[in-house]
């Protein structure tokens, strides 16, 4: 009887020690899982912060202006001008309507 018991008792121990080898595996797999995120987001934030507001041709400092009633950003040192999505759509649309105006003045109509 004795033999039994033991046997069940450790029968019992090794359940229970996979049970918790299993939940410290999953433990340590969440663990890394958030790990890995924030790994990418910091570095996501530090491609951001390096390159936002640079002039894609040289690297220097982008600021915002007006043009035509649109925000673009021009490079403080090539002078290029950089259209975020839609606003060069924007300026044109706006420019082809007063074409057409000029043009219904011109023909009368």
């Amino acid at each position: 009887m004795d033999d039994i018991a033991r046997s069940r008792e450790d029968e019992w121990f090794h359940r229970n020690e996979k049970q918790l080898v299993e939940a410290a595996r999953k433990a340590r797999q969440q663990r890394e899982q958030e790990r890995a995120a924030k790994e990418a987001a910091e570095m996501r934030k530090r491609l951001r912060e390096s390159h936002f507001m640079k002039c894609p041709k040289c690297g220097h400092d982008l600021r915002e202006e007006a043009l035509e009633g649109v925000t673009v950003d021009r490079c403080t040192f090539c002078e290029g001008v950089f259209f975020d999505a839609g606003e060069l759509d924007k300026v044109l649309m706006e420019k082809d309507a007063e074409r057409s105006g000029f043009l219904r003045k011109l023909l009368g109509v």
